[in-house]
């Protein structure tokens, strides 16, 4: 009898356990919906772009807005303040963002042009800090916002210099076009990899965003693994990209230097 009683309470362990994760699971759709949508939304428009039922939508919605994970304007939802707060105290993005800023600011100083600094993230780059210049191209890229990593420079240097099995991983799930030039070809993207190992430093030639170029180089912590990275963007007709490739690259192996020694 005990046995049983014992088999009967992991059975149900079991399956609470089932549906926590599926409910922590549905949350996430339901923030990351919301993360990638320009404005408000409603909960049958959640509903449709998570694929789930408008019935299991509308609480889940109820019960983060009460978190104050979410906001209210009317009958739409966005993403709340708490998030934002919470963001904050993730370490990795506090203290690199934090020792990036000043590089930052003195390479926007030196080329005029938006400086990105971000992490590899899956299959995506995102971005811990983003100085948007007037100069530049009015780009979608946004603090804590994602992108492909192949698809741009910032991403191709963190990828040079990754371990094997992350670009294994990389190639595996593909490489989605982004615009006419973006490298598809797991061939050429190896190649393309190689170069950016050799001279430590990447261009994106409009590769994520027709009219666009980017000038990306690594940036490496304690014991020299690649933790970032920096890149400057301009418009394709601009932007000088041997200037842009020294100073990104001095930038880079001064905040990389500043992160080992503070790591030291």
């Amino acid at each position: 009898m005990q046995d049983d009683c014992a088999d009967e309470r992991h059975s149900t362990s079991g399956t609470t356990a089932a549906g926590d994760a599926g409910s922590i699971a549905r949350a996430v759709a339901v923030l990351d919906t919301l993360g990638a949508a320009d404005t408000a939304l409603g909960v049958s428009e959640i509903a449709r772009r998570c694929g789930l039922p408008k019935s299991s939508v509308q609480r889940m919605l109820k019960a983060l807005h009460a978190a104050k994970l979410l906001e209210r304007d009317g009958t739409r939802y966005r993403l709340g303040l708490k998030l934002f707060e919470l963001g904050q105290h993730v370490p990795r993005q506090r203290d690199l963002r934090e020792a990036a800023r000043p590089f930052m600011a003195d390479l926007q100083e030196a080329t005029g042009h938006s400086v990105h600094f971000a992490v590899l993230d899956g299959d995506c780059v995102v971005y811990l800090e983003v100085l948007h210049s007037p100069n530049s191209p009015p780009l979608p890229t946004r603090m804590g916002g994602r992108w492909p990593a192949h698809g741009t420079g910032i991403g191709k240097a963190i990828l040079a210099f990754s371990d094997q099995a992350v670009l294994e991983h990389i190639l595996a799930t593909g490489l989605p076009r982004l615009s006419e030039r973006t490298i598809v070809e797991p061939g050429r993207f190896a190649a393309e990899l190689t170069r950016i190992r050799e001279r430590g430093v990447a261009y994106d030639l409009e590769e994520s965003r027709a009219g666009v170029a980017c000038v990306a180089s690594p940036v490496f912590g304690l014991g020299g693994q690649v933790v970032a990275g920096i890149s400057v963007s301009g418009w394709h007709t601009r932007i000088n990209l041997d200037h842009s490739a020294a100073a990104v690259r001095t930038a880079a192996l001064s905040l990389s230097r500043y992160l080992s020694m503070r790591s030291g």
